[in-house]
């Protein structure tokens, strides 16, 4: 949601000595689309290359009471909540029908790294991603490189050094594209402009390519995507549904694409911020759509009952126009509540009577997208009140395809294990399947202030369920007054590793000020807990006289895997079946005939996948 500006130290002149600025030729064309509708194309309106991020001045983190937030006498920007109507809205007796009440038993998952992040504004909109050596987070409105330890490598910086001439508003994503080893940053900007930056090298120290995108109506909320055909975006506004010409961004290209479309049967009465699938793990196979995810509560004005509303979006880069979204799916769900008033002011805090935003009726950020062998998976997570006493839980799904994108709800829960509040989750799969949900978390009645926890589930535990204890990352230590702004999002990335989970969150100390936390933990192969499908597995991969030799060891047996080979954007190159020998394999792949550049390599099965890039020169 909107933010004020922040009085930042501004770019020096030599900063700005040397930098590449183009203006481009930035006007709309305007189609109807076979299916009528409304399709706006077009270029940025400014590009430029900045100096390496390690050149830019360093700002002096403040204490968060010296960034006054001029929001707090605003509210929210467009942030409007959908109007409860439907008084015999489910559940009838307000009870969760999936709630789960108490803790699971797998022990010992405690957090790996652990350590302040930023301070940022109120709310301070944390968001970040792990690389393979580090890891990026940027708060509302600086960004900060630490290695996975904690330590600093650089910054921090304003987030405007990223497009000189922009003031800062606000609502950064953080995405690390493994696909191509880049980093994506970006924040809107007044009046009605998206900013996006994509580094130049795998470096996120390093230069960046920045384009300044107007989008005709203020992209209030974005939350972006990486899918096989574009960088994907949405927003609380008219823009629900664009995409960004990534192919281009990757190479720099100053003439990348933006198309916009609405996406049909949104409504206008509350927010309407849907979610795109982010692709983790693997692309998706070249051609497929990006899917989108709305939430429906049967509380509100023409829903009948509690769902995900799921979308198609197809773009086509060589004919534009052609581009739509459609309503292809909608999943009928257990029945929930997002009923916690109409107002902004939701979750109670310990000792004092100011509230908490909820943040409810959508989905938090992200919906994951896996893909495995045989079929595809989304997870997904929005908080509810489990009882009708605005006590906060996170209701979370794991939804699948059998690689088709006929989606159904495979699995879902309500994560609520006592009467403390849970909310502002973000949730994510790794690549044996075990998920991880972390989470803003408080209990007034035993006095505990708003900090962060996690929990999660492996693969083969009962469906529905988060089967890890509880763990904490940090308890808060004094309430925050004067303001219900808290959040507005966290974010869990998976590491390259596909394994270890990073999540960014807000918490408060001991004076009730805003602050972040980035932890990392990992579900997986801990205290001596066998994964159901391998126990200890390495994979290597190198080209050398045009082939690529795959070797993979550590399986758990000889059962079957798949081998494959696929192109950065998502086309399969090749696809074997494996019969492996004595818990591993030794295959070659032919790629004499393949450009040079970076490819990825996948083996699994349908308990388990490993996704490793490898160069070919």
């Amino acid at each position: 949601m909107k933010r004020s500006n922040w009085n930042v130290m501004a770019v020096s002149a030599a900063l700005l000595t040397g930098l590449t600025a183009t203006a481009q030729n930035a006007a709309e064309q305007t189609f109807i689309n076979p299916k009528g509708q409304t399709v706006t194309v077009s270029k940025a309106v400014a590009f430029r290359v900045t100096p390496p991020a390690r050149d830019w001045p360093v700002i002096q983190e403040k204490a968060n009471a010296d960034f006054p937030d001029k929001q707090k006498a605003k509210g929210h920007n467009k942030f409007k909540k959908h109007e409860v109507t439907n008084p015999n809205a489910l559940p009838a007796n307000g009870l969760d029908p999936v709630w789960q009440q108490q803790e699971g038993n797998w022990a010992n998952r405690a957090p790996l790294a652990n350590f302040n992040g930023q301070n940022g504004e109120t709310p301070p909109d944390p968001t970040g991603a792990a690389g393979l050596n580090y890891y990026v987070q940027a708060v509302n409105v600086s960004y900060r490189i630490y290695n996975k330890n904690g330590g600093n490598v650089a910054g921090p910086f304003s987030l405007n050094n990223l497009w000189p001439g922009t003031t800062n508003e606000g609502d950064p994503i953080v995405m690390y594209d493994r696909h191509a080893d880049r980093w994506f940053i970006s924040q809107f900007n007044d009046p009605a402009n998206i900013l996006i930056a994509v580094s130049e090298t795998s470096d996120p120290a390093g230069s960046y390519y920045s384009w300044n995108f107007s989008m005709g109506q203020f992209p209030d909320y974005p939350k972006f995507s990486i899918w096989w055909d574009g960088y994907y975006m949405t927003s609380n506004s008219s823009n629900t549904a664009v995409v960004f010409e990534r192919d281009k961004m990757l190479n720099g290209d100053a003439g990348a694409q933006m198309v916009r479309l609405s996406a049909p049967n949104l409504g206008t009465g509350g927010f309407r911020n849907i979610l795109p699938a982010d692709a983790d793990g693997d692309l998706p196979a070249n051609g497929t759509p990006c899917y989108f995810f709305n939430l429906e509560d049967d509380s509100w004005s023409g829903v009948s009952s509690d769902a995900i509303k799921v979308y198609e979006m197809n773009v086509d880069w060589n004919n534009t126009s052609n581009t739509a979204i459609t309503v292809s799916q909608t999943l009928n769900t257990q029945a929930f509540s997002t009923d916690f008033g109409f107002g902004f002011s939701n979750i109670e805090q310990p000792g004092s009577t100011q509230k908490l935003d909820a943040v409810s009726q959508i989905f938090y950020y992200r919906a994951q997208y896996m893909r495995w062998a045989g079929y595809n998976s989304i997870v997904l997570c929005h908080v509810v009140d489990v009882d009708n006493t605005d006590h906060a839980g996170i209701r979370w799904y794991e939804l699948r395809d059998q690689d088709d994108g006929n989606w159904s709800i495979y699995q879902q829960g309500t994560y609520a294990p006592d009467n403390g509040n849970r909310w502002l989750g973000s949730i994510a799969m790794d690549n044996q399947g075990n998920i991880g949900l972390a989470y803003s978390h408080n209990n007034p009645s035993a006095n505990l202030h708003s900090g962060i926890r996690y929990t999660g589930r492996m693969a083969g535990d009962p469906l529905g369920q988060m089967t890890v204890a509880e763990e904490t990352v940090v308890d808060g230590g004094g309430a925050l007054t004067g303001t219900n702004r808290y959040g507005d999002y966290g974010h869990m990335a998976l590491d390259p590793d596909g394994e270890t989970l990073w999540f960014t969150g807000e918490w408060l100390n001991g004076a009730g000020s805003s602050r972040t936390r980035i932890f990392s933990f990992r579900l997986a192969g801990n205290v001596g807990i066998e994964n159901p499908y391998y126990k200890s597995l390495e994979m290597n991969a190198v080209a050398n006289n045009g082939q690529l030799q795959v070797q993979v060891n550590g399986l758990k047996n000889n059962e079957p895997v798949m081998l494959e080979l696929w192109s950065a954007d998502g086309k399969i190159l090749h696809h074997s079946d494996v019969f492996p020998q004595n818990r591993g394999f030794l295959q070659n792949i032919p790629v004499h005939h393949l450009a040079a550049g970076t490819y990825l390599v996948r083996t699994g099965n349908a308990g388990f996948q490993k996704v490793l890039k490898t160069v070919v020169q």
